[in-house]
């Protein structure tokens, strides 16, 4: 099939890099010496050879031109489905018993974001698992030849740079729910893979967990409830280290949609609202939310009675939280921190929970995630600690079921996604992982 300008592209380039920059040349090659064309085939030898030369110069003259963008090209595998059927391989938790409990469960391995009949009825096969970690486990079985690899923050599939090289079929990572730190970006971006999650899916989701979980921490709730289910009553062991929310500043290390949300939230109960963010929001959106911008991290800690994380984890912000950070902050403080693990020094908050200086630590985020039945942070006193659940539950689930669904009906298509959604495109990241 020819192009608009009749113009036959090349099996061999094209669906690579180099097929944009190869079809530019054969056009402007060609419009560049269209006069030295007609001479070749209206004149004398003599002035054929010319003529041929002259082509020939032209061609030279544009690929010297594009010879820098060619090489410097990031490799680019399509934005959209290639033709055929594809392989889909989900990486999810197991539902074991509660698999079948209620029909909304779908963030399961059995019940696979709800999606299997829907993509075998289009002709796709769709794998899931929850193996995979190891040399030998199911996701390694299939990472060859699938297609697009939907994973999950809650159980994490690392995509590590030998994942992608050996994924030679990969055209499209997606993550259901909102984080995609578990895939080397960098180099999915280098391999031109397309990476994508459903932006906005379980935002209501975690601001009301870490609501929770700065309540149960400021009020001491957890000795508390070990007393009920213990058969104890000692009022005095659960009041002497219970606060009021009211009066407390909070302070939130990010406002993106989940810190917004959680401030808003938080008007309420009467607290002073801080946020360090890179960027600022606008005057009115600080007034309706009662919140204080502070540009500088190391000036908000120390005002903060409660400090929630609300940031990627990017190589920047991998331990940022470390024994001197939190030196910096008031002794006594809470921190809740449903952002990722790894933004703290895993031992420096086991030590300064087990010295009194942090006085409660909450969260459902650890590293590595299945945390190991050793990990400090199950067993450092005053922690309210769960596995990864905040963002999963059935209502997060049903939002990040159905926000896959339409990424995938938009990639069958050929069409773009929401920009919000884009974490890699193009070969760049989306400028919080930057």
């Amino acid at each position: 099939m020819g192009t608009a300008h009749g113009l036959a592209p090349s099996s061999l380039f094209m669906g690579s890099r180099f097929g944009a920059i190869f079809l530019t040349v054969q056009y402007q090659s060609r419009s560049s010496s269209s006069a030295a064309s007609f001479l070749a085939s209206h004149s004398p030898p003599s002035v054929r050879v010319i003529a041929s030369m002259a082509m020939r110069s032209a061609t030279q003259q544009v690929i010297r031109a594009l010879e820098p963008a060619l090489l410097n090209a990031p490799a680019t595998r399509s934005l959209h489905a290639s033709p055929g059927s594809k392989k889909i391989v989900g990486v999810f938790y197991k539902g074991g018993e509660y698999a079948g409990q209620n029909p909304n469960f779908v963030g399961c391995v059995e019940n696979a974001l709800g999606i299997r009949g829907w993509l075998e009825s289009q002709g796709h096969q769709y794998i899931v698992t929850d193996d995979k970690d190891g040399p030998n486990c199911e996701l390694e079985k299939h990472i060859a030849d699938a297609h697009v690899l939907i994973t999950t923050p809650f159980h994490p599939a690392y995509v590590s740079a030998d994942r992608i090289r050996r994924g030679k079929n990969l055209e499209l990572l997606l993550t259901a729910g909102i984080g995609s730190d578990h895939v080397d970006l960098p180099a999915a971006a280098a391999a031109g893979l397309t990476v994508a999650e459903v932006t906005g899916s379980n935002t209501v989701s975690v601001a009301e967990d870490q609501l929770m979980r700065i309540l149960v921490l400021t009020r001491n709730f957890i000795p508390g409830h070990r007393q009920a289910v213990g058969g104890e009553w000692d009022l005095a062991g659960v009041a002497h280290r219970a606060y009021d929310l009211e009066g407390k500043t909070v302070g939130t290390v990010g406002a993106g949609r989940i810190g917004k949300l959680l401030l808003q939230r938080l008007k309420p109960f009467g607290c002073s609202l801080l946020y360090h963010d890179r960027l600022r929001m606008d005057a009115a959106l600080e007034r309706e939310l009662g919140a204080t911008f502070e540009a500088e991290l190391d000036g908000m800690l120390p005002k903060c009675d409660v400090v929630v994380l609300n940031m990627p984890l990017t190589e920047k912000t991998k331990g940022m939280f470390n024994k001197e950070k939190i030196a910096k902050m008031k002794k006594g403080v809470t921190i809740v921190n449903n952002a990722r693990g790894a933004i703290m020094d895993t031992q420096a908050v086991a030590d300064a929970c087990e010295s009194g200086h942090i006085a409660g630590y909450g969260g459902d985020v650890w590293y590595p995630q299945p945390a190991p039945k050793d990990h400090p942070w199950r067993y450092m006193p005053n922690n309210a600690m769960t596995p990864h659940i905040s963002g999963t539950t059935i209502d997060g689930q049903l939002r990040y079921a159905a926000g896959v669904k339409d990424m995938l009906e938009r990639y069958f298509k050929g069409q773009d996604f929401p920009e919000p959604n884009y974490i890699v495109k193009e070969g760049k990241l989306a400028s919080q992982y930057q």
